[in-house]
């Protein structure tokens, strides 16, 4: 796992370089200026300029300095554009701009109207964004707003540690953003650069070290983002046979919503559960390697010998449906609550079952469980999967783009930000394909979080290996099939 950490756990971490470890302030900043230098000289080794280092009043307009000292030891036309007044930079930026002009550096006031400096911003090669960083506390506006749009009009851009515009620990845009290529930040991961909405402004992002031990820095955050190395993958033995990989009931797919169990039931058998049974009101029909159940009352001994239960997509909402979900709630089997399950229950509900689950709420849904507004789940998906993983009990999967991933049996609200998928999973049917493969991974005898981890990263991956136009029908048998790669690489 990658570390995420937020910016007053960064804060946190330079103050210990500081004062406990010996690294002085001038020092990490030279560190950190040199290390998006070289990342950029390594990115653009033809670039001989103009290359404009637009920066601010504070520690991210003390790297641009930096930056554009080492940029010109290279050869490179860099010019920094000082988008405050000068008087406004202090402290250990203003000593590094001294520095940089002192070594003949230029550095030029942006001042409104910004006229012809404007226009260099504009015209550049690369524009350096050392505006704000991860600082910014504001929205961006009036003469910082038209410093920001000339940085966005130029043909490439690389931001310094963290576009400025976007709130680092949500990545919401405050004001305007500089919609960046390329993002070079400091010591660690910041949530805004891998979650939504933030990363879709960050282009591809690297990490430089400024000298902060890893280890402090994985001791320090709350949040990772998911790796290969991370997943665990089943692995049957030569001997093995139908039943030792599980045997999973998915209970969905109601009349008029056949298709939604369906996709959950093969879902599963592809993600390597020997048995599948689809169960639901009325005349049932699953692909051939799926077996069918016609629910008439109580689901009884249908939960006997299951491994797991993936129970919602496509349920509906009848009263027969609700007594289903109490059944399941009750049953101890390990389960996937995804959809109209998730609509027919409350957190106090969830964290009463008497078995290991797996909610995959869709931020909609999430905001029925929690008395909020979608809006107000996705302003800060980080905490709004704490809160339900805490009030649930169990392993929440907030879905979306950058899906977040949090148990609540653990107590540490620890979160895991999934990196794979793209938009092509926005597409009917996706979601009931995710908990069907959450499913047979649990069936499998994976423990809830695992299974949970490994099915939201493997189904991201299977949405980026589909040419053409997705739909949900195709994912089952690409999930397969990386599932199948992950475990020979």
């Amino acid at each position: 796992m990658t570390p995420v950490v937020t910016a007053e756990e960064m804060r946190a971490l330079e103050r210990v370089a500081i004062e406990e470890i010996g690294l002085p302030a001038f020092t990490l900043m030279e560190t950190a200026g040199r290390g998006v230098a070289q990342a950029i000289l390594e990115l653009e080794p033809e670039i001989a300029g103009p290359v404009a280092v637009v920066c601010g009043p504070g520690n991210n307009g003390g790297d641009g300095f930096v930056i554009a000292r080492v940029l010109r030891q290279h050869g490179v036309d860099a010019t920094a554009y000082l988008a405050v007044r000068r008087a406004q930079v202090t402290g250990v930026a203003a000593a590094h701009l001294a520095v940089l002009e002192k070594s003949g550096g230029v550095v030029r006031e942006l001042v409104s109207p910004l006229g012809e400096l404007g226009e260099a911003i504009e015209g550049a090669a690369l524009v350096v964004d050392a505006l704000f960083g991860t600082g910014l506390a504001r929205p961006i506006e009036g003469h910082l707003a038209d410093v920001v749009a000339r940085m966005n009009a130029a043909p490439l851009r690389v931001a310094v540690d963290i576009p400025s515009g976007l709130d680092t620990d949500t990545g919401r845009t405050l004001g305007v953003t500089v919609r960046a290529d390329h993002t070079v930040t400091m010591a660690a991961l910041k949530p805004a650069l891998v979650g939504a909405p933030g990363f879709a402004s960050c282009g591809e992002v690297s990490v430089v070290d400024i000298g902060v031990p890893n280890a402090l820095i994985a001791a320090t955050s709350r949040a990772s983002v998911t790796q290969p190395d991370d997943l665990v993958i089943p692995w049957h033995g030569e001997l093995a046979y139908k039943t030792a990989r599980g045997h999973v009931l998915v209970i969905g797919g109601a009349p008029g919503m056949r298709g939604a169990g369906r996709l959950a039931a093969i879902a599963a058998l592809r993600a390597g559960a020997g048995v599948v049974t689809l169960a639901a009101a009325g005349d049932v029909t699953g692909p051939d390697a799926v077996m069918t159940r016609s629910l008439t009352g109580p689901l009884g001994a249908l939960l006997d010998g299951k491994a797991a239960v993936v129970i919602g997509p496509g349920l509906g909402r009848s009263a027969e449906a609700a007594g289903w979900i109490a059944e399941v709630l009750a049953s101890g089997v390990p389960a996937v609550f995804d959809a109209d399950a998730l609509n027919a229950l409350t957190p106090a509900a969830l964290a009463a079952a008497a078995g290991p689950i797996v909610i995959t709420p869709h931020p909609g849904e999430a905001a029925r469980l929690l008395g909020s507004t979608a809006a107000a789940i996705e302003a800060d998906r980080l905490a709004a999967a704490r809160e339900l993983a805490a009030r649930t009990k169990a392993v929440a999967v907030l879905k979306g783009a950058r899906t977040v991933i949090c148990d609540g049996t653990l107590g540490d609200d620890h979160c895991l930000v999934n990196p794979t998928g793209t938009a092509d999973l926005a597409t009917a049917g996706s979601g009931d394909v995710l908990a069907g493969a959450i499913g047979g991974l649990l069936a499998q005898g994976l423990a809830a979080l695992d299974a949970a981890r490994t099915g939201v990263f493997v189904h991201g991956i299977a949405g980026t290996e589909h040419t053409g136009n997705l739909i949900a029908s195709d994912l089952p048998e690409l999930i397969g099939r990386m599932l199948r790669v992950l475990v020979e690489s």
